[in-house]
């Protein structure tokens, strides 16, 4: 499987440290950048990696931020992204089971090492449920998608 990562300056050490991980487990990692400290802006990384990961370039993408809360937003703007925000491994989860979700999103200011590992390990592990009442619920999202994202 291959996973696009992208963070701005304040999910670069967790970023990294996910990056590694992946690369332990035989992940193969398409790093979208930032790869310095220098303050930047976290869209310019979420963009192309989020389209990647519309195009079918990668099967799923971890991005990080601070919060997570940006990166995820932006994120979301491109069409097919489904880019889930979580904190423990219950959302990591649940969002890929109900939601087929594509996109983790992370804060590296929020979550740890440790737990954030377990989270993406999760996510990446997780198959989506396919049941009717999910798919349903991802068609009216894909349709939302369809009418304002043009």
């Amino acid at each position: 499987m291959k996973i696009a990562l992208a963070s701005d300056h304040g999910g670069l050490a967790l970023k990294n440290a996910v990056k590694a991980f992946l690369e332990e487990k035989g992940y193969e990692v398409k790093d979208f950048g930032t790869s310095t400290e220098n303050s930047c802006d976290y869209p310019d990384f979420a963009l192309p990696a989020a389209e990647s990961v519309a195009a079918g370039e990668c099967e799923r993408g971890v991005f990080v931020c601070t919060t997570g809360i940006g990166i995820s937003i932006a994120a979301n703007k491109v069409k097919g992204i489904r880019c889930a925000l979580c904190t423990d491994a219950t959302c990591a989860r649940l969002t890929r089971e109900h939601n087929d979700a594509n996109v983790l999103a992370l804060g590296g200011g929020i979550v740890g090492k440790n737990l954030a590992l377990d989270i993406v390990e999760t996510f990446l592990t997780t198959e989506f449920s396919a049941l009717e009442k999910h798919q349903r619920r991802i068609d009216k999202i894909a349709a939302i998608e369809q009418k304002y994202m043009k």
